[in-house]
């Protein structure tokens, strides 16, 4: 993409496909890399799987910030690259990442002594517990690593440019699959660190990618330009906290929803189904890689197109966004709930009743993929819009007052499992249908507006 587009001009703006496809196939090798992170955490055994699940939760919930940070950034970024105030994005970029860095720092202490307390939460057994909270604590020694590649990439994606990110993600795969194996059994030299290995191979390899963003940044060599006057305003400031902290408190409602509904399965149902839980949503992780770099297709040209004034086209790239989302996402999830039992008994072994709740678990995740298609297109583009409310009025509904409260209501019965991840269902049918009205009503087109002048500085 040029620094020439012409405003205005909907066919110099990037299509649906060449922003989804490289954010689809960073995303793949990333799914690809978990998949390897479950293989060789399976062999240490279930409660090994079970401790990193339960410490991505934790470090997901510490990240919170960093979503909010990001959401406004992805916003504000595409709107002033659709309005051709090129400076200004980068002033964004700028304040985004150091604000993201902070509180990425601010972040490690409670991840890295409170981490036992946050693993115990699930009522996992001690063994679990104890190797729960050490890739907790590894994780979140390594935060402000894991801003930089998050702001930066959601910086570039909203100008347009989805491959660098790639290209530097494929890096960081690279470095991070010998790392797995290096630090999770104790090769090449390396201290054998079981679950705790699997956070430092992530957090290694993600500092390298992080020092070759900045670097390439600091260059000049990426789109998003590198400006370190007159970032710290209070208008922009205010926009970005304005924009960001409903998508963070979306991520504390998200993972507080999570914890809640994972503490059920941990205590009454025991090691076997929270696992099972896992596994069964790594096995779809394929589906959900999708699905977000149309999320990401549609945020970032419905920014760029509001940005522009083009109201119509930013309509237009919201339902194509969903459109391809749940075409994809939904025939994938069929041809992974076929082979759902191979799938399972290859990452998990001889553990037959957690393969039993793994092919259960998958079967319920493949039915919702078109629902989820919509969360994705639908949501991402609204997020793109700077409405970034009603996504997280979607998820307190959704979450906390359907699966959450159904989830606890079969447990009090004593039903199998099974019914208790089928609260997902009901969960999705009330999340999709929320941001579809909010979608069609249309309101969220006027939501956020450049301000010659303030925000965006006069043109």
């Amino acid at each position: 993409m040029t620094m020439t587009s012409v405003r205005n001009d909907p066919s110099e703006r990037p299509s649906i496909a060449q922003l989804a496809f490289p954010s689809i196939l960073g995303n793949l090798l990333y799914s690809v890399v978990a998949m390897v992170q479950t293989k060789f955490v399976g062999e240490l055994g279930p409660e090994a799987v079970a401790a990193v699940g339960a410490g991505q939760r934790v470090f997901f919930a510490l990240q919170a910030v960093m979503i909010a940070i990001s959401a406004g950034t992805t916003a504000l970024v595409a709107r002033a690259w659709g309005a051709e105030e090129y400076d200004e994005a980068g002033r964004v970029t700028m304040a985004s990442l150091i604000l993201a860095g902070a509180f990425g720092l601010a972040l490690t202490v409670p991840g890295v002594l409170f981490a036992g307390d946050l693993a115990n939460v699930f009522g996992l057994d001690d063994r679990t517990v104890v190797m729960a909270a050490d890739n907790i604590r590894w994780l979140s020694v390594f935060n402000v690593a894991f801003a930089a590649n998050f702001i930066l990439g959601a910086a570039l994606r909203a100008a347009g440019d989805a491959w660098t990110p790639l290209w530097v993600g494929m890096g960081v795969n690279v470095i991070n699959i010998p790392l797995l194996y290096a630090f999770i059994f104790g090769h090449w030299g390396f201290p054998e660190m079981g679950v705790g290995g699997a956070a430092v191979a992530a957090g290694l390899s993600f500092t390298v990618g992080g020092l070759v963003l900045v670097g390439l940044w600091r260059r000049e060599v990426l789109v998003v330009k590198y400006i370190v006057a007159d970032w710290f305003t209070r208008e922009r400031l205010a926009q970005l906290v304005r924009i960001g902290y409903p998508a963070g408190a979306e991520m504390v409602v998200f993972q507080v929803g999570f914890f809640a509904f994972l503490m059920l399965i941990g205590n009454y149902y025991g090691t076997e189904a929270f696992a099972a839980y896992s596994v069964g949503a790594n096995l779809l992780m394929l589906c959900m890689v999708v699905g977000f770099g149309f999320s990401i297709a549609g945020a970032t040209l419905v920014g760029q197109h509001l940005g522009a004034d083009d109201f119509d086209a930013a309509v237009a790239s919201g339902w194509r966004s969903m459109a391809y989302a749940m075409l994809a996402m939904t025939s994938l999830g069929a041809v992974v709930a076929l082979f759902a039992e191979s799938l399972a008994r290859f990452f998990l072994g001889d553990e037959p009743l957690t393969v039993h709740y793994t092919v259960q678990m998958t079967w319920i995740m493949a039915a919702l993929m078109p629902l989820l298609a919509v969360e994705f297109g639908i949501g991402g583009s609204l997020r793109g819009a700077g409405d970034t409310r009603t996504p997280l009025i979607a998820t307190f509904v959704g979450l906390i007052g359907v699966r959450c409260t159904l989830a606890a209501l079969f447990t009090f019965l004593g039903l199998p499992v099974f019914w208790v991840y089928a609260t997902l269902i009901g969960e999705y049918l009330v999340k999709s249908a929320m941001l579809l009205r909010r979608f069609r009503s249309g309101r969220w087109k006027t939501m956020v507006r450049l301000e010659p002048g303030l925000a965006l500085g006069a043109r």
